[in-house]
């Protein structure tokens, strides 16, 4: 079944990742159930995978990030060679885990512990991205400096220049309101 976003893209500039996101997971209806994991969120920027990967050791357990998937894949040496099983419950059957990772979203660490493997992702906001004020002047302000003999900064943008443009012309009389 295919999906048409179009829509949806029309006032949304940037979202082309989400598309492939939802086409991914539209072609990819059967996920695998082995092996089985939690995700869990610990804070706004921090979350924890853990994986049940009871009979594998840490050198038969290969973890890769790759554009924005973190590729978890496992697979057991034959070490039973020689021995008879009678009955096999603990599945140590090799697997491959992918899990889409957003943007700016890092793996720290991980560590392996009694079958459990915790790997430690946290989410990095760019100096870039975050909220910053912006501080504003009065007109007073300005005028000051021009009186001191400071130049206003020249314009570094088009909007930059408009901006100058209207602070530096005088201001328009006010209309005067007549009684009725």
């Amino acid at each position: 079944m295919a999906y048409d976003f179009a829509p949806l893209f029309r006032s949304a500039i940037g979202f082309d990742r989400l598309a492939q996101l939802v086409d991914t997971a539209a072609q990819n209806p059967v996920s695998p159930s082995y092996p089985p994991y939690n995700i869990e969120k610990l804070s706004d920027a921090q979350y924890a995978l853990t994986m049940a990967v009871a009979g594998f050791g840490p050198d038969d357990i290969e973890l890769t990030v790759q554009d924005n998937t973190l590729i978890v894949s496992g697979r057991v040496s034959d070490s039973a060679q020689g021995r008879e099983m009678l009955y096999r419950g603990i599945a140590t059957r090799a697997f491959e885990r992918r899990f889409v990772l957003a943007d700016h979203v890092v793996v720290e660490k991980a560590d392996l512990t009694n079958g459990l493997l915790r790997i430690a992702v946290r989410q990095i906001m760019p100096e870039a991205l975050k909220p910053r004020r912006i501080p504003i002047s009065s007109g007073q302000a300005m005028a000051d400096n021009e009186a001191s003999g400071d130049a206003p900064a020249p314009a570094t943008s088009e909007m930059d220049g408009q901006i100058a443009a209207r602070t530096d012309a005088t201001p328009a009389p006010q209309p005067t309101r007549q009684a009725a």
